[in-house]
């Protein structure tokens, strides 16, 4: 039972091992994963430890890898699913594989710039023929600039800006020009010859892709005509600048036809040279595919290997000086690891295994399984059991889903929220290997699908014991209320009890319309037909919450005593459990007596007296007679004064006991402070460092919490009735509203059943995503709320820090940062 309630025992080792040999045990014990190792390096700059040169040889991997998932990725190759984990290679198999990504992206490199390069030849030619296709259409324009006399506007008889040229010839510059320039290009060649420079452009239907990027990038072909030499400079200049491409092209359409069939010749080449380039790059890329994934995990292992022995110490004589936390139960395991990894490597020097006392915390470590995992992620996420604490993740597993079905008490919600989980639980199998394929959110509830099954089942459970299924009731064990009379129910034609008018159910006198024995379990579904139902179930479930709330706050300070008495601190145990528990008792534990009381002992027709007025006039009209209509018992005033005055001493007891017997006793106040240290060091004992004031301080806070927190926490799981209301409430509402009303329809025999099946679609959405996930999620943080704040401050430090070995597992499940 110890193993269950805290954490596992944990002890420091020393181990050295021979560098040659070093390698191999680690490997092992990455397998293991049994070893949390400390850094003995921390003042040693991270460049100067003593594998960096491994380390970076690891990262260069990496990079070549992450290369090669780049290209398969933009080859939308399929990668086969390996859900087989290699081992990390030995040495030899390293240095192999290191080789082997070197050589494949060489290989792929080179292949890739040759791809670039004839890709960038054949569009450049896809260009020049689009640009040969359209030299037709602007030379008809050039013709009729002729026949309108614009060459002679064009080209003055002495143009400096042409350069000093007396010839009336025309040229021209063809070229190809990405399509969102084009305005741009019109405005600053206008600007450059001052008007005297003349543009075509036609957008090419065919779209264009960039060589390297093979990204689509929509183009237009163009022809400037100028005078003059100087101007064709500055035209070839603003082309340069704005990315344009130039190509020769002829006047004479003979000339441009035997030219374009040149290029046609080349395309068909270039065509066949590109496609074996793309079989043999995809022929490469397959064999990359079909290992990348064992690679990648082989090189992360090797580089967290690496990692880890960065943290070690070289000794005087070449062994490495690791040093680490192990739990003590598998200190065996670590032995024989180590020597397999000694034998592995073929090392002559055997590995040294020690065990090292130290007062230092170990680190706290916890054995989960399936089931336990979830419930104690929760618990860590409050903060992590101090060493040796009591685990309240062990009562978690029942108390929280129990909570959650007290507020969301339903069998038909509580039933598809169980379904759910189990459908998880049974396909968790499918679900593990393609974890990384999956969103966030559906990851979230994978993760929690055995939390998402006991909440569901207990909350069927609860929903049986509010008599409740999707607000309606169930009538499993016959009628407790028989009415023999029914002159004043209201009955339809079919005699019947009519469910809309409703009566109050009075219990006296039995056999009237009260049978006298109880219904079997959970609540009687005749209540539904009566006018005080939501009187009668708020009564019921207030004082139900009020019950739990001081169980489970009894329960959580009994754990505080065992935490106590583990730790040998017998004053705490009579100067902080013993007030608080006989506090908690006068004031709760009497408010629970008197609801159980009142049940057992006030009949129909005796005085009802308000529990809460009774307990507020304890101490409001302490010692004074207490009235007749709120009396419960002969003496009660007695009771309930004696119940005030011991209260009202526990609390100095509380504040001041402990303070003083350590300030009359040193020695006691030693021992009930004596902890471990975080740097391996006893605590200096200097009487300031824990003088009385500061141990009064500290008792004041935790007596001010507590008391106050008597009331406030007891307040606070009033929750679980005011949220099983609310959830009960809103299920009628959406029945009534919605149901209910879509069942009454009567138009016609033939759209009554699509509007039935209409009704239902649209009840059963508001249900899952209203009821079920919004009302859940609602459920699920108060549950949480209740555990954290009401239960665990009762006896619950965490002030520990995990326990992180170094492990393989999870290395590759991203939870150990390198």
């Amino acid at each position: 039972m110890s193993k269950l309630l805290r954490s596992e025992e944990m002890t420091l080792v020393q181990i050295f091992l021979s560098q040659e040999a070093s390698y191999n045990c680690i490997r092992e014990l990455g397998e293991l994963g049994a070893v949390q190792f400390s850094d003995l390096n921390e003042g040693v700059n991270a460049f100067s430890r003593n594998y960096v040169s491994e380390i970076r040889r690891s990262e260069e991997m990496e990079r070549r890898l992450r290369f090669f998932a780049a290209e398969i990725e933009r080859e939308k190759l399929p990668v086969p699913a390996d859900y087989n984990v290699p081992a990390a290679p030995n040495p030899k198999d390293l240095i192999d594989l290191e080789a082997t990504l070197e050589q494949l992206e060489g290989e792929t490199r080179q292949i890739n710039a040759n791809q670039e390069a004839l890709l960038r030849n054949f569009y450049e030619l896809k260009e020049l023929k689009h640009v040969l296709n359209s030299a037709s259409t602007f030379f008809q324009v050039g013709a009729a600039i002729q026949q309108e006399g614009l060459k002679e506007r064009l080209t003055p008889k002495f143009d400096e800006e042409a350069g000093g040229n007396m010839s009336r010839h025309l040229s021209f510059l063809c070229g190809v020009i990405n399509r969102s320039k084009i305005p741009v290009f019109e405005r600053v060649l206008w600007r450059a010859s001052r008007g005297k420079a003349l543009l075509r452009h036609m957008e090419i239907e065919e779209a264009l892709k960039d060589p390297a990027t093979e990204e689509e990038i929509p183009k237009s072909t163009f022809i400037v005509y100028f005078q003059g030499e100087q101007l064709k400079m500055r035209v070839k200049k603003i082309c340069e600048g704005l990315g344009a491409t130039t190509y020769p092209c002829k006047e004479d359409w003979e000339e441009r036809r035997q030219t374009e069939a040149e290029v046609d010749k080349r395309l068909e080449e270039l065509t066949s040279i590109l496609n074996e380039t793309k079989n043999h790059r995809f022929r490469m890329l397959n064999t990359v595919v079909s290992s990348i994934n064992s690679w990648i995990i082989q090189v992360r292992k090797v580089k967290a290997i690496w990692y880890t022995m960065n943290k070690f110490k070289k000794t005087e004589t070449g062994l490495l000086h690791a040093e680490g936390w192990c739990p003590k139960i598998q200190l065996n395991e670590v032995d024989r690891a180590l020597k397999r990894g000694a034998q592995a490597a073929g090392s002559e020097v055997a590995p040294i295994l020690n065990t090292v006392t130290t007062r230092r915390t170990p680190p706290t470590y916890h054995r989960t399984n399936k089931l336990t995992k979830g419930y104690q992620a929760i618990i860590d996420a409050y903060g992590v059991a101090s060493y040796q604490e009591i685990n309240p993740a062990i009562f978690t597993i029942i108390t929280f889903p129990f909570l959650f079905g007290i507020m969301f008490g339903d069998i038909g919600h509580g039933l598809v929220m169980f379904l759910a989980g189990l459908y998880l639980v049974l396909k968790e199998g499918y679900f593990t290997k393609r974890l990384k394929s999956y969103e966030e959110i559906f990851l979230m509830m994978f993760h929690g699908r055995y939390i998402i099954m006991m909440n569901g089942m207990f909350a069927v459970y609860a929903g049986f014991l509010y008599n409740d299924i999707f607000s309606l009731s169930l009538n499993v064990f016959g009628f407790s209320w028989t009415p023999t009379n029914f002159t004043h129910y209201e009955k339809n034609s079919s005699h019947y009890i009519n469910p809309e008018s409703m009566y109050g159910m009075d219990p006296y006198p039995k056999g009237y319309e009260y049978s006298g024995n109880p219904y079997f379990f959970g609540i009687d579904p005749f209540w539904n037909l009566a006018e005080n139902k939501l009187t009668f179930i708020n009564s019921y479930k207030m004082k139900l919450a009020v019950i739990l709330g001081l169980i489970q706050m009894t329960f959580g300070l009994v754990l505080s005593l065992q935490n106590f008495k583990f730790k040998g601190k017998t004053l705490d145990i009579y100067c902080t459990f013993v007030p608080q528990m006989i506090f908690l008792q006068s004031l709760i534990g009497y408010l629970c007596f008197m609801i159980f009381f009142k049940w057992f002992a006030c009949g129909p027709r005796t005085t009802q007296p308000s529990l809460l007025i009774c307990l507020i006039n304890m101490f409001l009209q302490f010692g004074s007679p207490i009235e007749e209509d709120m009396t419960l018992y002969s003496n009660q005033m007695y009771i309930q004064s004696a119940l005030v005055v011991i209260a009202v001493i526990c609390v100095p007891w509380m504040l001041g006991a402990k303070p003083l017997i350590e300030h009359m006793y040193p020695r006691i106040q030693q021992a009930s402070y004596q902890q471990f240290d975080n740097e391996g060091e006893e605590e200096e004992e200097e009487e300031e460092h824990h003088s009385m004031v500061d141990v009064m301080v500290h008792q004041g806070i935790e007596t001010i919490e507590f008391t106050l927190g008597c009331i406030s926490n007891t307040a606070s799981y009033l929750r679980l009735w005011a949220l099983s209301l609310a959830h009960a409430e809103l299920s009628e509402v959406l029945w009534s509203m919605v149901m209910q009303a879509g069942l009454g329809m009567d138009i016609n025999p033939y759209v009554n059943p699509i509007a039935v099946v209409i009704t239902f679609s649209f009840w059963a959405v508001l249900t899952v995503a209203i009821l079920i996930v919004m009302e859940g999620l609602s459920a699920f943080l108060h549950a949480l709320r209740l555990h954290w704040v009401e239960f665990q401050n009762k006896f619950y430090k965490g002030e520990g820090h995990l326990f992180a070995p170094f492990s393989f597992e999870r290395v590759l499940n991203g939870q150990d940062e390198e």
